[in-house]
C-alpha cells in the first residue's frame, strides 16, 4: 500500500452502521434457531401409537441436519464480523498515532480469517457452547 487516507469520522460512522446490522444479524439468528427448534418439531411427525413426544419424521430430521451443517459457518460468519470491526479499529487508532506500519499490520491481521479461538468466543458469547 502506497499511502492511506483515513477520515476517522467516516470509519466511525461505518463501523457504528456494521454494529447495527450485526446486533440486527446476531437477533435474526437467534429467531431463526427458535423456529427451526419449532419446524423440526412441527414437520412430518409419524403418526401411530407411540408415548411421550411424537417421533420426528424425515422432514423435521432433514431440518436438523441443514441446521448442524450450517451452524458452522454462522459462526464463521459472527466471529469474521467481530474479527474485522476489531481490527478496523486498531488500524485506525494506528494510523492516528502516526504508526503507518502498524495499522497496515493490523489491517493484515483482521483480513486473515478468524482462528478456532475466536470461533469459539463467538459460541460461547451466544450460549451455544
Amino acid at each position: 500500500m502506497t499511502g492511506w487516507d483515513i477520515t476517522p469520522s467516516g470509519v466511525e460512522s461505518v463501523l457504528s452502521q456494521v454494529r447495527t446490522a450485526a446486533g440486527d444479524l446476531s437477533e435474526d439468528i437467534s429467531a431463526y434457531g427458535r423456529s427451526v427448534q419449532s419446524a423440526a418439531a412441527s414437520a412430518g411427525t409419524i403418526s401411530g401409537p407411540y408415548c411421550g413426544d411424537a417421533p420426528a419424521g424425515p422432514v423435521g430430521a432433514a431440518v436438523v441436519n441443514f441446521v448442524n451443517d450450517t451452524q458452522s459457518q454462522i459462526v464463521f460468519m459472527a466471529a469474521r464480523t467481530r474479527k474485522t470491526m476489531d481490527g478496523t479499529v486498531k488500524a485506525v487508532t494506528e494510523y492516528l498515532e502516526g504508526d503507518l506500519e502498524m495499522a497496515a499490520r493490523a489491517q493484515r491481521e483482521a483480513a486473515k480469517a478468524p482462528t478456532p479461538a475466536e470461533l469459539r468466543a463467538v459460541t460461547a458469547k451466544n450460549g451455544q457452547e
